[in-house]
Order: C-alpha cells, then structure tokens, then sequence
C-alpha cells in the first residue's frame, strides 16, 4: 500500500508540494500516519513509503492555504479519539467560526488548517449517536466553501468516505480494489474506468462498493456516470492537456471559485480600513502582478476615488522621495519571492508606510513581511507563463474592491455579480473560442510583431497580452494607449500587420473606433475582441471576437483569457514549448 500511494502522490505532486503524508490501516486495523514538511523527492525515505502496508490508505501533498508549511500542518489529520483520519482540497470559508465552536466543545486542535477541523467535525457527530455516512453528510453540510476531502473512520474499517464541492475528485474502478483521487494521474496506471463526483455528492468507496449520493440522501445511478478514459501516462501528467500552460488556462474557472471562497474570513475590517485611510495607495508588482496592479489601480481610482498609483516593482527608487507615513503599499506577487517586490515593499515599510500582500503562497517572504496579508489560494501555477493567477490576482483585488463600496455605502452592485459570474464567464469564453483561437494562430504564425491596444480599463489585458505573445512565441508584441499609437508606433504598420483592440464598453466610445479605422487604413490586420453587443466596433474587425456584455474592471479576468489562448496556440502551431520559455523562471529572485 505504501508503494501505490508514493506512486500515486508522485502524479499527483503538481497539485502542491510544500508537504507530504500519509495514513495506512493494517489487517488488524491499526492506523499508522506519517507526514512531513517538504517535496516527495526529499521526505520519502524518512516517511517509511516502502515499509507500510495494508488493505486501507489514503495520502496527500500539500498545497498550503491555512497555515503554513509545516510537519504539523501537513496531511492527514486525526481528530481528539484516534478514530478519524481526513486529507483535503480547498479551502473551509467558515473557518474562524468552526474553530470556535469545535473548542468550546472541547476538541484539541493541534495545527492551524482549515482541514484538521473536519476531522473534528465528523467525530463530533459520531458522538451524536449518527453512523459515518450520516455524520460525513452532517458534517458537509456545516461546512461553506471549497472542499474535497478523504476520511477514514474506524467504526467502519473497509471503507474511505468522501464529498466534493468545486475542488476536483475522481473515483477509479478497479478489479477487486476502487479508489478516489483528486485527478486522474494519480489512477491512470491501474484503471481506465472512472467516474467524476459531482458538487455537493459525497459516498464512500471499499474494495468491492461504491455509493454515492446527493446532499440531500438520494443516491446516484453509478452506472450511468462511469467514463473511460483513453489517456498515454504522458499525456496524464498534464491532466491530459499537451502542456501545463493549456492545463492551467483551462482551470482558471476553479481557480477564481477557490480563490473567492477564500476572501471572505482574510479581508476584514482592519484592511479595508487600512486601505481607505491611507494618504496614498502604491500598487507595485512586476510582470503579470504589475497587469494585475494596474487593474486594481483602475478600479480603485474610478469606482472609489482613492488616490493610487501602480508601478513597476523594479522602479521602486523612483518613488521613495514620496513614499512615507500615513502611506499604504499593496505589494502583488504569485510567488510571493520576487524579490524587486519584496524589496520595494521592505523600502517603503522603512520609510513608515504600510503594506498588503496579495499572493498565493502561504509563508512566502512578501506575505511573512507585510503588515496585512491576503491569500489567493488559486492552487499551484507550473507554467512559467502566469494565466491563471493573473486572474485571480484581479478578482482578488475586485473583491476588495466591492468590500470598500460596502463599507463606504458606494453603489458597485454590478461588480458584485460580475465578480461571482466570472468563472461560469471564463469558462464559456473557453469553450466558445478554442477551436477558433487555433485558427486564428495559423493566420498569424509568420507575424513577426504584433500591437495590443486599449484605453482606460482595457489597457492592462492589452499588456497581458503582449506580454504572453512575446514570452511564449517570441513574437515582438507592444501594447499601447489606442491613442499612443498615432505618436510613433503606427510608423510600423503595414498591410497584414497584426493590432489585437480589446474593449470592455463604451468607456471611449467613439474615440477607440477611430483608434481602430487609422489601423485599417493602413491595411493592419484587426482583431477586436469586445462585448457581443458593440456590433459597431466588431464590424470594423478583420476578425471579430465577441465577448460577454461586462461594465467593470472584472472583465480583465475574462476578456485575458483570449490573449492567453492566442499566446498559447502561437507557441504551439511556431513549434515552442510554451511552458519552458527560453531565458525565463517561474519565480525571479534577483534583482
């Protein structure tokens, strides 16, 4: 057992790797757990894999939201009695107040992760006299936010218990063994016959049963939901996707949906207080965090007034002049290491301002040395090239965004509902363009430089856009202010020349479309991605791409995702990699 499970948390690792643990139930029923801080590579051996076995088990590699890397913090966790073991994905919304609860009850918890609690949770119904099921289906619904969780329960020795909401989870069906795992890499070597759980079911799995049922106690006709699954062990290791890049684009609807459940209990009172009572507010980030800056920038100048300004991390000198006292900078950074962010954030800290974290790395240095810290917990970006991270990175700040109207009483009720629509928004922008996206990257294949423009809200994706087109295509991209480009840049338009518009509303009106006749003009190839319904505006496109109707900065999240599928499929059909960009790191820890 301990062999499969190692294999298994191998396929696994992209998922996270700060920890790794593991519980394994031997024929006489005794429960052996061992976990460790660390990557599988380093802590296998001092873990014992090798040596365990059984008939039960259930492991985990740790991706870390609430608390940080630790050996404590690592999965599985037990609760008070010894009886009940968990491992999860996701993040528990009502955290703080099931904390609460479960000591005044008097359980002893002994880490500082939202997934010990449900171990808690579980025992606590036991004792209410429910049978494992009951108390697994009790427990789900006690719990708000994003779960997939794994429980042995003792009173019944033969089987794992499971329930998911958005968190992924898969079931394997095997001759005389089933298992469950949070994708298919982890089963693809021993079963091609699976069944996706769907949100809100919950059941359990022994070696020769599977029940599954909906929230409300109706079962599931197993049968009418088994899949298989046609997949090469190379293919598995991306999720089925032929680079992690696709994989990660195509995530983004999860990603948001973990992202957002998470906000709630970290931004309180104390930021939002912080932030409306700053003199001036500095949003520093490089690369993608600097788009992402700069969208958050927008949208707290033109929905709230606030004096903000967005810059380049690695510029940080030019600011420290004017940084001090009563100052607040919102340092931006997927990592959490890049270290011109963390040093501007240390300068303007020194200098008396304040500082925010916005990151998805828990423990990382920007989140450690900040006053205030905001988790994204957007689930482990591989590719170098940042997609999924920059959109939660917006929302997050949106988020904030909508909780200062709030406090404020500023009507934003339409960033509220398209904050909570973007990853259905995000995923219909998928679907709907995929195919066409390819097509669009064979026409433009030979390009050799390509503009991105926009005014106003738009000009960040118009940024992120260009950014993605250079670094994976090694296509010369610039974006530029629409009305920047009669200064200079349209010099080098001509006939083919590829001008990507983006356009959210009429922000600009008929300014932009004047924007994009001076490029037809010139023979440039258009491409105008912009709302359905500005019919105006897409019929002046040499390709037309309509997007859903949004009126907020929201829309930086869902409208990039055409960039980055253009990006991608530009690497692709010019032969690169576009998850090992030549010259690049995921992560920059140099000046």
């Amino acid at each position: 057992m301990g062999i499969f499970l190692k294999k298994a948390l191998y396929r696994l690792e992209y998922r996270g790797y700060d920890s790794v643990g593991f519980a394994i139930i031997d024929q006489e029923g005794r429960i052996a757990v061992r976990k460790k801080k660390g990557k599988l590579a380093d802590v296998e051996k001092s873990l014992g894999f090798d040596s365990f076995d059984g008939l039960v088990g259930i492991a985990h590699t740790r991706w870390a939201t609430h608390g940080e890397p630790s050996d404590k913090n690592a999965h599985p966790h037990i609760d008070c009695g010894g009886c009940v073991v968990v491992v999860h994905n996701g993040t528990i919304q009502n955290y703080q107040e099931l904390r609460s609860y479960l000591s005044s009850k008097g359980h002893l918890i002994r880490s500082e992760t939202d997934t010990e609690l449900i171990s808690h949770i579980i025992e606590e119904k036991l004792g209410e006299g429910l049978d494992p099921l009951a108390a697994v289906r009790e427990t789900v619904k006690s719990i708000r936010g994003t779960y997939a969780f794994l429980a042995y329960i003792c009173r019944e020795p033969g089987k794992i218990f499971f329930a998911k909401n958005i968190s992924p989870m898969i079931i394997g069906l095997g001759e005389g063994f089933n298992m469950v795992a949070s994708d298919i890499p982890a089963m693809v070597s021993h079963t091609r016959r699976v069944i996706a759980i769907e949100d809100g079911e919950l059941g359990f799995i022994s070696h020769d049963k599977i029940y599954i049922e909906r929230i409300d106690g109706s079962p599931v006709d197993i049968a009418s939901r088994i899949a298989i699954i046609d997949w090469t062990l190379e293919m598995v290791d991306k999720g089925g996707y032929q680079h992690y890049m696709a994989k990660e684009i195509n995530e983004q609807p999860i990603a948001i949906s973990s992202t957002l459940s998470g906000l709630p209990d970290q931004v309180s009172g104390e930021i939002l207080r912080a932030i409306l009572n700053a003199r001036r507010i500095y949003l520093a980030g490089a690369g993608t965090s600097y788009h992402a800056a700069m969208a958050i920038d927008h949208a707290m100048r033109n929905i709230l007034g606030l004096n903000t300004r967005a810059f380049i991390s690695s510029e940080y000198q030019s600011f420290l002049r004017v940084i001090g006292e009563g100052d607040l900078m919102i340092a931006i950074s997927q990592s959490g290491e890049t270290i011109d962010t963390l040093i501007a954030m240390r300068k303007a800290r020194e200098r008396g301002a304040r500082a925010i974290a916005i990151t998805n790395v828990v423990g990382s240095a920007i989140a450690r040395e900040s006053d205030y810290k905001i988790y994204m917990r957007a689930g482990p970006e591989i590719g170098v090239a940042a997609t999924k991270t920059f959109a939660s990175q917006v929302v997050t700040g949106m988020y904030i965004v909508k909780k200062l109207c709030e406090y404020t009483n500023t009507e934003c009720s339409e960033l509220y509902r398209e904050i909570t629509e973007s990853p259905q928004l995000i995923r219909l922008v998928i679907n709907r363009y995929t195919k066409e996206v390819e097509a669009l990257a064979r026409v433009l294949k030979g390009s050799k430089s390509m503009y991105f423009l926009g005014r106003g809200s738009t000009l960040p994706v118009s940024y992120e856009g260009a950014l993605k087109v250079k670094e994976i295509s090694y296509i010369h991209a610039e974006a530029y202010p629409a009305g920047e480009s009669k200064h200079g840049p349209i010099a080098l338009v001509e006939p083919g020349f590829p001008v990507v518009f983006t356009v959210f509303d009429d922000e600009y009106g008929e300014i932009i479309m004047n924007n994009i006749e001076e490029m037809r003009a010139r023979g440039a190839y258009t491409i105008v991605v912009a709302p359905e319904d500005m019919e105006k505006h897409l019929g002046l496109a040499s390709k037309a791409i309509p997007m859903p109707r949004m009126r907020t900065p929201t829309a930086s999240a869902v409208y990039v995702v055409f960039h980055q599928m253009l990006a991608y499929n530009l690497a692709v059909i010019r032969g690169l990699d576009p998850d090992k960009p030549r010259n690049l790191a995921k992560t920059v820890t140099v000046e």
